[in-house]
C-alpha cells in the first residue's frame, strides 16, 4: 500500500511539470550589491584605427644627413625629418618657423633669430641655439649639399639657449632665405653616435655614417628604417611643435624607383599615393584614365638643360656650342612635354625673381648654325669629335630628348652617341674633370626663389665638380658678378645684376635652355594634396604634415 501512495504522488508531479499552468509565475531577479550598481556598463572595444599612408616613388639615392643631401628625394626627406630657422611660403616670402622672430645690425652683417621654446627632437630633447649652431658648423666644415648656402655667414653663436647670433662677412639679401637650408640636428645625439676616426680632426666623422640611416631632427617625422637601396619609412613625430593638417599620414615611405610597368602597378593597386615627377607623358596619361587617379601639374622652379661640357672638345670652343644652340628643335622638345610646358627663356626659369624678360633667347636656325659651326676651330674636322650624351636612365622621357638631339646634330654633322646612365653614375662623374662626359641632360630647381641662387648653383665655380655642374665654368669674372649681385642688399639693384649675368650667360652659350618644367605627379583621389598651395622650393612640395589621407574616400 506504501509502495502504491509513492507511485501515485510521482505520477502526478510528472503531469504537472509536462503541462500549462494557470497562472505563470515571475521569477524574482537577484538584487545587484551596492558595488555592481555603481559599476558602469560593459561597453565594446573600440576597432584599433587603421594606419594613414602615404606612399611616393623617387629617383634615388637619398641623403638623409642634413649636411649632405641636396637633390629632391634628398631635399624632400630633410623636409619632413627637420626643422628649419624659417619656412619658405607659396609667395615666395619667409615665414617663421624654428625661429619666432630676426632681426639685422650693423650695417646686415650681424642677424640675430629669437627661437622657438619648447621644440622637441625625435628623441624628445628640446632643441635650443647650441643646436643651430652645432648644425651650422657642421654644415660648413663638411662643405656638401647645401654648404655653399652657409659660406656667406663666417660664424655663428648662442647668445642664450633661445638666441643665435651668425656674423656675416659681407651683407647678403638672400641669407634670410638661404636659411631654408639650414635643417637643425640634434647636436647631443649626434655626437653620440660619432666616429672617433674621420676627415674632421677632433669631430672625427662628424656623425656622417650615423646619419646615412637615422635622424637627429625634430620635423613633423621620424626616421623608422632606411634600407639604403630601397625605401625611406618615417612616421608621424606625435610631439612635433607644429600643426598637422587634418587625416596627415601615420606613417610615410619613400620608395626608390620611378620603373613605369611598377609605379602603374602600385597606383592601380592603391598601393601608392603620390608617383615621382619622372613618369613619362604616355604613363601619366594612361594613369590619369584609371578611375580613382588623377594629375596634378604645377609651375615649378625646376628647368630642364643639356649641361655642355665647356672644356672638353670640341665644346670648348663658344662657336661650337652655339651651333648646337641653333640647330636644336626646341618647338618638337616642348611638344615632347606636358601640355602648357614652355621653352626656357635664358638660363634661369621664369618664375623666379630677377629673371631677365628680354634675354636672348636661341631658336631652331640650321643656317645660323652652319655660320657658327664654320666658325669653330674644329670645324674642319668635326667628325672625328663625337658627342657623348648622357641621359639619366631613372628618367625614361629623357631619351626621347637625346635622341632629338642626336637627329637635330646630324643635320650639321656632329655624331653624338646616346647613353643611358643611371642617376648615381652622373653624380659621380660630374664630380672629376676626367669623368665628366660632353653632355648630361639635367633637371634643376632653384634651391631659392630668385633667380641669383640659381646662377650660383649652376654656374659659379663652387658647384664645378658637383651634378648641378657639368659646364666647368670655372670663370673668376662670372664668379664675382655673381657674388656681387648676392651681396647687393637693395632687390631692384640686384635683380638688375641678375640681368646682365644672364645676358652674359646667353652669349656664352655654356649650356642648352630647354624648358621650363611644368612639374606633374599621379596621386590618389583619396589624398588631399594642393601642391600649388605650397612652396615652389624643392623639396617642400611633398610636405607630408600639409597632406591628408581620406581612406574613408
Amino acid at each position: 500500500m506504501k509502495k502504491l501512495l509513492i507511485l501515485l504522488v510521482l505520477i502526478s508531479l510528472t503531469l504537472s511539470a509536462c503541462g500549462p499552468t494557470d497562472t505563470p509565475t515571475e521569477e524574482v531577479a537577484p538584487q545587484p550589491t551596492e558595488e555592481e550598481a555603481a559599476a558602469p556598463e560593459p561597453t565594446e572595444e573600440p576597432m584599433p584605427e587603421k594606419r594613414k599612408p602615404l606612399r611616393v616613388t623617387f629617383s634615388w639615392p637619398t641623403f638623409i644627413d642634413p649636411a649632405v643631401g641636396d637633390d629632391f628625394s634628398s631635399s624632400t626627406s630633410l623636409a619632413n625629418l627637420y626643422d628649419t630657422l624659417v619656412f619658405p611660403n607659396a609667395d615666395g616670402s619667409m615665414g617663421p618657423w624654428v625661429a619666432e622672430s630676426w632681426e639685422s645690425s650693423n650695417g646686415g652683417l650681424t642677424w640675430t633669430f629669437k627661437l622657438k621654446q619648447g621644440v622637441k627632437f625625435h628623441d624628445g630633447s628640446e632643441l635650443t641655439a647650441s643646436d643651430v649652431v652645432y648644425s651650422f658648423d657642421r654644415l660648413k666644415a663638411i662643405g656638401e649639399g647645401f654648404a655653399y648656402l652657409a659660406a656667406s655667414a663666417e660664424s655663428a653663436k648662442a647668445i642664450d639657449d633661445y638666441t643665435v647670433e651668425f656674423t656675416l662677412a659681407k651683407p647678403s639679401g638672400l641669407y634670410v632665405p638661404s636659411l631654408i637650408r639650414l635643417y637643425v640636428a640634434n647636436e647631443e645625439l649626434v655626437r653620440a653616435n660619432t666616429l672617433s676616426e674621420g676627415p674632421y680632426g677632433e669631430e672625427g666623422d662628424y656623425g656622417k655614417e650615423w646619419l646615412l640611416t637615422h635622424d637627429a631632427g625634430s620635423g613633423p617625422y621620424k626616421v623608422v628604417e632606411f634600407p639604403l637601396e630601397e625605401y625611406l619609412l618615417m612616421e608621424k613625430h606625435a610631439d612635433w611643435w607644429g600643426e598637422f593638417v587634418e587625416n596627415a599620414p601615420d606613417d610615410v615611405r619613400f620608395i626608390a624607383t620611378t620603373e613605369t610597368v611598377t609605379v602603374r602597378t602600385l597606383m592601380a593597386n592603391q598601393e601608392l599615393e603620390i608617383t615621382d615627377q619622372w613618369q613619362t607623358v604616355q604613363a601619366l596619361e594612361a594613369l590619369d584614365a584609371i578611375e580613382g587617379i588623377d594629375v596634378a601639374p604645377f609651375p615649378s622652379m625646376t628647368a630642364f638643360y643639356y649641361m655642355v661640357n665647356n672644356i672638353l672638345p670640341p665644346t670648348d670652343d663658344v662657336h661650337c656650342r652655339r651651333a648646337i644652340a641653333y640647330a636644336f628643335d626646341y618647338d618638337t622638345a616642348v611638344g615632347l612635354e606636358w601640355p602648357g610646358t614652355k621653352q626656357m627663356l635664358g638660363p634661369v626659369p621664369a618664375t623666379l625673381g630677377g629673371h631677365s624678360p628680354s634675354v636672348f633667347v636661341f631658336k631652331r636656325d640650321l643656317d645660323k648654325a652652319r655660320e657658327e659651326l664654320a666658325q669653330c676651330q674644329y670645324a674642319d674636322e668635326i667628325d672625328q669629335y663625337p658627342l657623348t650624351v648622357n641621359w639619366i636612365s631613372e628618367v625614361p622621357d629623357e631619351e626621347k630628348f637625346a635622341l632629338l638631339f642626336q637627329a637635330n646634330m646630324a643635320e650639321i654633322g656632329i655624331p653624338v652617341e646616346v647613353v643611358s646612365t643611371p642617376w648615381l653614375s652622373v653624380v659621380e662623374n660630374t664630380s672629376s674633370q676626367e669623368t665628366s662626359t660632353h653632355i648630361v641632360t639635367i633637371y634643376v630647381s632653384a634651391d631659392l626663389p630668385e633667380a641669383g641662387l640659381m646662377l650660383q648653383q649652376r654656374y659659379h665655380s663652387n658647384t664645378a665638380a658637383t651634378w648641378q655642374q657639368n659646364e666647368w665654368l670655372l670663370d673668376p669674372e662670372l664668379d664675382a658678378a655673381i657674388e656681387d649681385a648676392l651681396t647687393t642688399t637693395d632687390q631692384e639693384e640686384r635683380f638688375a645684376k641678375y640681368i646682365e649675368i644672364q645676358d652674359q650667360l646667353a652669349e656664352l652659350a655654356p649650356s642648352i635652355f630647354i624648358y621650363d618644367q611644368v612639374q606633374k605627379h599621379a596621386y590618389q583621389s583619396y589624398v588631399d594634396w594642393r601642391p600649388a598651395e605650397e612652396s615652389a622650393v624643392m623639396g617642400y612640395q611633398i610636405f607630408a604634415a600639409h597632406i591628408g589621407i581620406n581612406l574613408d574616400e
